[in-house]
């Protein structure tokens, strides 16, 4: 398949934010149409991976995607096509192979236990995105490279490295904090860690998510979710 040559946008919908598609772009992108946004390059653009009982797995890409349709792995999709893959041409026909990729797809494989509420990976780019960016001591936001990942409980005082005891803090907080617990500190958290769902962490790990895929995630968030529901 000569993915790499004709790979371009059908009706590439609308973007979780309102905005919808470019339809006029090029092979090599999927723009916003607000201007003055960033293009979202091809590369960037996610479907979503589903068992065949419509359990959430993971982001796919464009590639992997194509495969499952090729095989006939698809076992039932949602949303309108967004994407379009073309193929090779056959020399029979003479027509070139079109393949209209859906935002969700469900594929005919069952799902693995571990695979149906697995914990997201503690990182700091998700971290600091369940954070919204933000120092959970002084409340300003900041970029990527300016937030450190602090132990509200200190590994020194028995503290461990999970979900429930990480937040995002500037280099200036951290530093003034020290060793020492937000109590002993005087410096009160603005929020309380918490675990992150499955779900939670999908939304929070794609910046490009189609409406349809938005909507779809939403319904499956749990009903605990602050930040989503």
């Amino acid at each position: 398949m000569e993915t790499d040559r004709a790979i371009g946008p059908v009706d590439p919908g609308t973007y979780a934010n309102g905005s919808p598609a470019d339809p006029g772009a090029d092979s090599a992108a999927v723009a916003v149409a607000d201007a003055a946004a960033p293009p979202i390059r091809l590369d960037a653009v996610r479907l979503l991976s589903l068992d065949a009982h419509g359990r959430v797995l993971d982001w796919m890409s464009w590639q992997d995607a194509a495969c499952l349709y090729v095989r006939g792995a698809v076992a039932w999709t949602l949303g309108d096509p967004c994407l379009q893959v073309h193929g090779g041409t056959s020399r029979a026909t003479g027509t070139q192979s079109v393949l209209q990729l859906h935002p969700i797809i469900a594929a005919r494989s069952h799902a693995r236990a571990q695979a149906l509420d697995p914990t997201p990976a503690l990182t700091n780019a998700a971290l600091f995105a369940r954070d919204q960016q933000l120092c959970l001591y002084c409340g300003r936001e900041y970029s990527r490279q300016q937030l450190t990942r602090d132990h509200v409980l200190p590994l020194s005082q028995g503290g461990r490295d999970i979900w429930e005891n990480v937040v995002a803090a500037c280099f200036h907080c951290n530093s003034r904090k020290g060793g020492r617990t937000p109590q002993q500190a005087s410096m009160p958290l603005l929020a309380v860690p918490y675990r992150p769902s499955w779900i939670e962490h999908l939304i929070l790990s794609n910046r490009n998510i189609l409406a349809d895929q938005m909507a779809f995630l939403r319904s499956h968030l749990p009903r605990r979710s602050r930040r989503f529901n």
